[in-house]
């Protein structure tokens, strides 16, 4: 693989995270005027008004915008929190595990960055991630079984390569790739529910029908709720596809990275066949913030299931990773 600096790599995630800024709003226009195209064309048996679809799109369109905005704000400024909240994380006292704590100064020192926060998962399986957006939050999180079962070496690789997460402004693009698709995500299950809750609860009686059809209520809200549902569902499938603008030789360059600060190749491939063999994190059943770990904590599954994650999966294979590092 051809070498790419770190200053590089870091203007080359920039440009990412400015895209998905600019692509999401594209997605959201998108599913907003797909809904009231399909909508004008089922009340007028196949005609479309355009005037009309093109004056509700762009009087709803702002008030969408608003909200995502919103969203958005908040959730950026609270995911230290809200993934601390999902994968039970804790921060680590330096009284409580000096021999992680030490290894994460050595590095940071040998690197010349500032020194993260340090968190830990109390979980006897192995894994490990970076988060945060800045110096602030940015945080590196290991599980207790990481620190139990590999030695000094394999863990300093380990954190070497969160560390080049973070270096690499990683951290960052993969927030704002979490909270895109988050928000689709978020609603078509919102939407999903209420159509269910239609058809179990609200499909009105006989006496109530002829109303219904003439207000529009009743049938018109079903078709709009079901319009809805396949609009945002089709925005969720192309906020997926932005994670493959997340390259995944973010992954190849953090192992480097990692290899580089440790000094040691093969004592990172070692961490990584090890962490494979066990990586499933119970607690962690958000794909979203799953990829940020070091090796996906659902990456023993099999079967269909994984190949449908493996396209849309942020990592390449393990396999490869360790091929990659033995070759030096």
């Amino acid at each position: 693989m051809k070498y790419v600096g770190m200053y590089t790599q870091q203007v080359r995630n920039n440009s990412k995270s400015l895209l998905l800024l600019f692509l999401f709003p594209c997605i959201i226009l998108g599913v907003v005027y797909a809904f009231f195209l399909v909508m004008y064309a089922i009340e007028n048996e196949g005609v479309i008004l355009w005037e009309e679809v093109n004056t509700e799109t762009l009087y709803t369109l702002p008030w969408v915008m608003a909200l995502v905005v919103l969203w958005f704000a908040i959730a950026y400024l609270l995911n230290t929190s809200m993934i601390r909240r999902v994968t039970g994380a804790r921060p680590l006292e330096r009284r409580e595990n000096p021999r992680v704590y030490n290894i994460v100064e050595n590095l940071t020192m040998a690197c010349g960055m500032p020194m993260p926060k340090v968190n830990v998962i109390d979980d006897p399986q192995l894994n490990a991630f970076a988060s945060g957006i800045d110096e602030r939050s940015y945080t590196v999180t290991v599980t207790t079984g990481i620190c139990d079962r590999l030695n000094d070496a394999e863990l300093a690789g380990v954190i070497g390569h969160e560390l080049t997460h973070i270096r690499n402004r990683d951290t960052r693009l993969l927030i704002v790739s979490i909270i895109f698709v988050g928000i689709l995500s978020t609603a078509m299950t919102v939407i999903a529910r209420m159509v269910w809750n239609m058809m179990v609860f609200g499909g009105g009686s006989n006496r109530d029908s002829a109303d219904s059809r003439k207000k529009g209520g009743g049938g018109g809200a079903m078709v709009a709720m079901l319009v809805a549902l396949v609009c945002a569902a089709i925005g969720y499938f192309f906020a997926l596809l932005t994670r493959f603008a997340i390259s995944r030789k973010r992954e190849y360059m953090a192992d480097a990275g990692g290899a580089e600060l440790c000094g040691d190749p093969l004592a990172l491939a070692s961490a990584l066949r090890k962490i494979s063999g066990d990586p499933a994190l119970a607690q962690v059943d958000r794909d979203d913030v799953a990829q940020l770990f070091i090796i996906h904590p659902k990456a023993l599954r099999s079967g269909f299931s994984e190949m449908v994650d493996s396209l849309f999966s942020t990592h390449p294979s393990t396999e490869s990773r360790i091929a990659y590092l033995e070759q030096f």
